[in-house]
């Protein structure tokens, strides 16, 4: 059954699975490496949601590797599965990759434009090497490569022969027809992507657990030998010579086969995944919430394993991963960000953590908005926390697995400044380096950054937010002239205010200077010290402070908000401000 974690202050989740793995593994397979697995479907792009597919079991493996045991963990590719349908949002693909619907996802021509020989190829690059960026180490297994070449021959005759057997298992979990008069119930909603491949590539068979007709139930689906597609029905098999008819329905056409020598087919997903389980010897494998309904392919899979003489794994029931402002992501859907897509506008330190943190049965959001400056803000505290000793020991936990695996540390950015603090550089100096430089280096006097090499790679992950997620409408555009007429109609208090600024401007040009400048001069004004906190000043002047922000973004950019203004401040320089202000 699967297992769940549960919170506790001194150990994180990846901790106290290890240690059910280890030992699970030890009564299973003892002295043999521990086998974990996850399973991607390659039919359109992987999006975050799959990853977490991916980093639940790499995240225990790694510990378990820390520990000195030796695991293997198993990409399965499920590129033989049928091609379902034609993804939408995806660059080089138009309606006629409608014909190949049916085909193995291998079989399948490769958008316009790609290096790639296959669709499947296509979309597992780039998962492959968003992994490789992020640190994960795994075995991945071509599931067109092992039945095509024949690895699992044994297995596909065996689960003929007891055909009868797994047959009584999924009819527990068939959909029994409803009385007359009574009303329909919707079936749980939404299934993972192998079962939606199954429950629609069933063709005239008509069942989403394989073959059943006149000739009985078959847990086994060719793909044609003429058209390619598998809208196949098995007609007759024969146990004792393994011969196997089927027909076509797409095309018409029909053939006898011997099974014992055939290679151009698959099991049907309920019978297929279980098998994997017991040919691999897989002890940790997650499932996706879809899998907890009655019926489910993981449910099923732990009844029909047995019949290979496998165990069902162990393993949590993860959450969706979600976009902010976005709702769950589907592959099938376009538009749906991926881990490349957050790899460029995030280090994978970040992307690492975000998984880590939260236990598998939380959901959580990965953010492309503003959010992200939170986020990085958020793990930049932690990172100085876990320095001066201070974290807590699951926060330990978990930013040690996000900076390193068991084979080292990840790269990291020599000098990481402020994402905030970068993107809002990388907007206004459109990313001109030597203005990047100029200002970067100016934000520390006592430390000054000497190249943009010790900010990067966060940098450049910075200006890549900037440049593709942030609309042109909020982009930071500084005037050329100042506002004359906003100058001429100021009232005599904010004429004051600029003074104040401009006049402080040389002695606080540093980052830390400039925050104290701005948000000192209101309090200046209404008679109490630039040093004063919060607890000591009266409600009001955060009204000023936010009425004098509001005047030096129009003086600046033209709008009431911007980039925070001491970076602003020191993007445009001593110089320009001053034009700018009247000063």
């Amino acid at each position: 059954m699967p297992i769940v974690a549960q919170s506790t202050e001194t150990t994180d989740w990846v901790s106290r699975f290890a240690d059910e793995v280890i030992e699970e593994s030890e009564r299973r397979a003892p002295g043999k490496p521990v086998v974990v697995a996850s399973g991607l479907s390659p039919s359109g792009p992987i999006h975050l949601g799959n990853l977490r597919e991916v980093m639940t079991p790499h995240l225990v493996a790694d510990e378990i590797r820390r520990r000195g045991h030796q695991v293997r963990h198993l990409i399965s590719w499920d590129d033989y599965d049928r091609y379902r349908k034609v993804p939408n949002g995806v660059d080089g693909v138009d309606a006629s990759w409608a014909e190949h619907i049916g085909k193995p996802l291998t079989s399948v021509p490769a958008p316009q434009g790609s290096a790639h020989p296959n669709w499947a190829e296509h979309f597992k690059a780039a998962m492959v090497d968003a992994l490789a960026e992020m640190g994960v180490e795994f075995d991945g297994i071509s599931q067109t490569a092992q039945y095509t070449s024949g690895v699992y021959r044994e297995q596909i005759l065996h689960a003929m022969k007891h055909r009868g057997d797994i047959d009584a298992i999924l009819d527990q979990y068939r959909t029994k027809k409803a009385p007359a008069g009574s009303a329909k119930k919707q079936s749980q909603k939404p299934v993972d992507e192998a079962e939606l491949e199954a429950a629609e590539g069933s063709g005239a068979a008509g069942e989403d657990d394989g073959s059943s007709g006149t000739a009985g139930y078959f847990p086994y689906k060719p793909y044609c030998g003429e058209c390619g597609k598998d809208l196949t029905t098995v007609t007759a098999y024969d146990d004792d010579t393994t011969e196997l008819t089927y027909t076509c329905t797409a095309c018409g056409f029909s053939e006898t086969v011997a099974l014992n020598e055939f290679n151009r087919g698959k099991l049907v997903w309920k019978v297929d995944w279980p098998m994997r389980w017991a040919y691999e010897g897989v002890v940790f494998e997650p499932s996706g919430v879809d899998h907890s309904s009655p019926g489910s392919s993981f449910q099923v899979g732990g009844q029909i394993v047995g019949i290979f003489g496998g165990e069902q794994p162990i393993g949590p029931m993860y959450a969706f991963v979600g976009i902010s402002g976005m709702a769950k992501m589907s592959s099938s859907k376009g538009g749906v960000p991926t881990p490349a897509d957050a790899l460029k506008i995030m280090e994978p330190q970040l992307l690492r953590w975000l998984y880590a943190r939260r236990r598998p049965n939380q959901s959580f959001k990965i953010a492309f908005d503003q959010e992200i400056q939170r986020l990085y803000d958020e793990w930049d505290k932690l990172d100085a926390k876990v320095a001066d000793g201070s974290a807590l020991p699951a926060d330990v936990a978990a930013h040690s697995r996000a900076v390193r695996t068991a084979a080292g540390e990840l790269p990291r950015t020599p000098r990481p400044m402020p994402y905030r603090t970068l993107a809002s550089v990388a907007d206004i100096t459109a990313g001109a380096e030597d203005q990047t430089l100029r200002i970067l280096s100016e934000l520390d006097p006592t430390d000054p950054l000497t190249g943009l090499d010790e900010v990067r790679p966060r940098l450049d992950k910075a200006e890549a937010w900037i440049n593709t997620q942030v609309p042109a409408d909020q982009r930071t555009i500084v005037r050329e002239e100042a506002d004359a007429e906003l100058l001429k109609s100021l009232d005599e208090a904010s004429q004051q205010s600029l003074r104040l600024l401009l006049d402080g401007l040389a002695e606080h040009w540093s980052l830390d200077g400039l925050t104290h400048l701005v948000y000192g001069v209101p309090k200046v004004q209404a008679g109490f010290s630039a040093d004063a906190t919060p607890k000591e000043l009266p409600p009001e002047i955060k009204t000023a402070q936010r009425s004098f922000f509001a005047l030096l973004y129009h003086l600046l950019v033209g709008r009431d908000t911007g980039p925070r203004l001491p970076t602003l401040l020191m993007a445009v320089g001593q110089e320009r401000v001053r034009a700018l202000l009247g000063g």
